[in-house]
């Protein structure tokens, strides 16, 4: 009688410890897996550059292509592993590429960071699941008064499309995630006599790839006053994936 009751406990114990596991959390990817960094990996764009011109009266589209090319596995301030990122930029396919910028991604367990023009953005974040939400600016200086990029204050990144098979360019990709990073819009865009706003921000990431799709946009329009026409400030980047190792 005592054998059974061991061997009946035993096997609800086994029970209860698999129907207690949550299948959603053993399939959840892992941030690493949209954002793999080896040396001699690049990723080649075309790069849309928006920018205003005129003292601010009109924007004009500047077409380029760009490479970012893993260049060395190196340490960050904090002694973490990082690999540093090359940037090389052309007019067209039939110039050569030129370096221009340099960049540093720190992935980790849990995270991926990425170090751009001096500012840290957490560009992803586990769990990599739907719905999931992060401030994705924290460590960027928005807040003080000598802070020229108070734009990106308290954007929250979240994850609205993982593991969602997508067309980019002439790619189609089996496993893609969309990170919502900001959508928003500051007084009246119809106003001409008033100040208005845009914050765009998003990204799409390929599973075994990294960052294959980019759209930024900060526009501040600003009325015209006693001796000053009306004008825009900011500037826009979107960036298409069109070749890759």
């Amino acid at each position: 009688m005592r054998k059974n009751l061991l061997l009946i406990t035993i096997i609800a114990a086994v029970v209860f410890t698999s129907c207690s596991k949550d299948p959603e959390v053993l399939d959840v990817p892992s941030v690493n897996d949209y954002s793999p960094y080896v040396v001699g990996k690049y990723i080649t764009y075309n790069l849309d550059s928006t920018v205003f011109i005129n003292f601010g009266t009109k924007d004009t589209v500047i077409k380029y292509q760009v490479k970012h090319q893993v260049d060395a596995q190196i340490t960050d301030n904090l002694g973490r592993p990082a690999y540093r990122i090359i940037r090389y930029i052309r007019k067209t396919a039939a110039n050569p590429w030129v370096p221009d910028n340099t960049f540093m991604a720190i992935p980790t367990e849990f995270a991926m960071e990425f170090v751009e023009n001096n500012m840290r953005y957490l560009k992803l974040k586990g769990p990599v699941k739907d719905g999931f939400s992060w401030k994705g600016n924290s460590y960027i200086d928005t807040y003080s008064l000598n802070s020229n990029v108070k734009y990106l204050d308290d954007w929250d990144y979240t994850y609205d499309s993982v593991d969602v098979k997508k067309t980019i360019g002439s790619f189609t990709l089996d496993s893609t995630l969309h990170v919502a990073q900001r959508d928003e819009v500051i007084g009246n865009l119809s106003d001409p006599n008033s100040y208005s706003e845009i914050n765009f921000g998003s990204e799409n990431y390929a599973k075994g790839l990294g960052l294959i799709y980019r759209n930024f946009l900060h526009v501040e329009y600003q009325p015209a006053r006693p001796g000053v026409g009306a004008y825009r400030v900011g500037y826009g980047v979107k960036m298409t994936m069109i070749d890759h190792n």
